[in-house]
């Protein structure tokens, strides 16, 4: 049984984890951190410093403004995160890679088995196509509420292709002041925000003659949540260092 801590327990994340992991018998959320005031079926606490309970991880869907603290504390206490938060700063980037030679800790900006999938799959297609011309391009459709653009999605995916490419596109997210034709250097990125569309997000490869297209479509944040239990139960006990749910999904196999 893996023992979590939840931080970000009372955000939409933080409650939809709690009840996937209700339902997982090998998972138990023991205490809860959250800023904002609230209950649940768990001990909560204002900052992980105050938390009593033994637990084997720590998952963290919380802000950016926070991350600091979390991992000094983590740290601290010996305990492996699960780092779910996006947005960080270069700053914070580095101080994770520095945090992750004391603990274990996996980050990634999307926890969804199906796109940690989808960026193997972008590597291989890159090989082809890239290799062959094809021009890339990359659509994040989101619903209205969404704050950022593009997501750190797109841009995780953007970075699949790039690495595979040995980082030769630069990526263009707005082309309105362009008056040329497209450069076989470019990678497109671009958002679309309304209503409640679900998470979207598509890859084109655009040849002569063909375009080939890989989709991934998010209807539901369990996806998030469950990526995140097994992201928690990989990473108990593992030896300090900086993982990623690529580490998880070749551990499924």
């Amino acid at each position: 049984m893996t023992r979590i801590i939840m931080h970000g327990a009372l955000g939409r994340m933080g409650r939809v984890i709690t009840g996937l992991a209700e339902a997982d018998q090998d998972a138990v959320i023991v205490a809860g951190v959250d800023v904002a005031p609230g209950s649940a079926e768990y001990p909560i606490y204002h900052s992980l410093a105050e938390v009593k309970e033994e637990a084997d991880v720590i998952i963290d869907f919380s802000t950016a403004k926070i991350v600091d603290s979390l991992l000094d504390t983590a740290a601290e206490k010996g305990l492996p995160v699960v780092l779910c938060t996006t947005g960080l700063s270069e700053a914070q980037l580095e101080k994770v890679r520095e945090t992750s030679a004391r603990i274990p800790i996996l980050k990634s900006a999307n926890m969804s088995l199906g796109i940690n999938t989808l960026t193997g799959l972008l590597k291989d297609a890159t090989k082809v196509f890239g290799g062959a011309g094809f021009d890339i391009e990359i659509v994040e459709r989101h619903h209205n509420q969404k704050l950022d653009a593009p997501s750190g999605t797109a841009i995780m995916l953007a970075d699949a292709i790039n690495d595979a490419a040995g980082g030769r596109y630069e990526y263009i997210y707005d082309r309105s002041q362009r008056r040329e034709k497209r450069d076989k250097k470019e990678l497109g990125i671009s958002a679309v925000r309304g209503g409640n569309i679900p998470g979207t997000h598509e890859i084109i490869f655009a040849g002569p003659d063909e375009v080939i297209e890989l989709r991934h479509v998010a209807y539901s944040r369990s996806i998030f949540g469950n990526g995140a239990l097994s992201a928690a139960k990989y990473l108990a006990g593992r030896k300090p260092g900086l993982y990623d749910m690529n580490d998880v999904i070749a551990a499924m196999i």
